[in-house]
């Protein structure tokens, strides 16, 4: 994974999302027996594929470039990865509590994931599918928390649309993000896409038009990163069933 050629993001980059408005898309667009036999790729790629039958080549392109940048930045190979230790950190949750990652690994494992913003369909589904999974991994002892740079009555509209009863903790700045390496700067093609599709700098509360990557981590309760899922391409995203068996083998 952190050696993606730029041949697959050429291939993947065809799948460009269309610029991301806050459409409802959501896991209700599958039904309660089709989540538990499927896995998160395969929806997500059903999803792509969608975007394929309507892209816009001139978007297509700048995408393109988009994932080629993010790769030419280095961040795989310099994130927090497998075997280092976690970044610690205080956020407020959607309930505006004090949610800490010291507190948190008193309890046991914590899968710490990010998402871009309830304007991205990808995010959108995926935190349903997450939520599905829930305590699978509860029962796997571990807590699931998810940051974003969004506002925080951004992050609690996304969490009440999904019915979320994780932790969604904002990381406004993403001050949280940059310590973990995951940080990058979108390509202007790209962040004028996003400004004029949906107003990313009011979701974010800053004209930085920088985001994280939609990255996932297993940190165990030593505060030892255990499982590190890091990908270019924001459309990809760790499969629960990967998150889980990590944890297993935790216990």
């Amino acid at each position: 994974m952190r050696n993606l050629s730029l041949t697959l993001f050429a291939l993947v980059a065809l799948a460009a999302c269309k610029t991301e408005t806050p459409k409802e898309e959501t896991m209700k667009e599958k039904t309660s027996e089709s989540v538990e036999t499927s896995t998160l790729g395969s929806i997500l790629n059903e999803k792509k594929q969608r975007f394929l039958e309507n892209a816009d080549s001139a978007k297509i392109s700048d995408y393109d470039a988009g994932l080629h940048a993010v790769v030419e930045t280095g961040i795989l190979q310099t994130a927090l990865n497998v075997g280092d230790k976690a970044a610690a950190f205080t956020l407020k949750s959607q309930t505006g509590e004090d949610v800490s990652l010291s507190e948190l690994l008193e309890g046991g494992p914590v899968i710490l994931t990010w998402y871009r913003g309830g304007w991205c369909p990808y995010c959108n589904i995926t935190l349903a599918f997450l939520q599905e999974k829930l305590p699978e991994f509860e029962l796997a002892g571990a807590q699931l928390v998810a940051l974003t740079p969004e506002l925080p009555d951004s992050s609690m509209s996304t969490s009440e649309k999904h019915k979320l009863e994780f932790d969604v903790l904002s990381d406004v700045g993403n001050k949280v993000a940059r310590k973990y390496g995951v940080v990058f700067k979108l390509t202007d093609a790209v962040a004028t896409h996003y400004q004029e599709g949906f107003n990313l700098h009011a979701f974010n509360g800053d004209e930085s038009d920088e985001l994280p990557l939609a990255a996932t981590y297993v940190i165990d309760t030593d505060g030892t990163i255990r499982y590190a899922f890091l990908d270019a391409d924001y459309r990809n995203r760790a499969e629960p069933s990967d998150i889980i068996e990590v944890l297993n083998n935790l216990n």
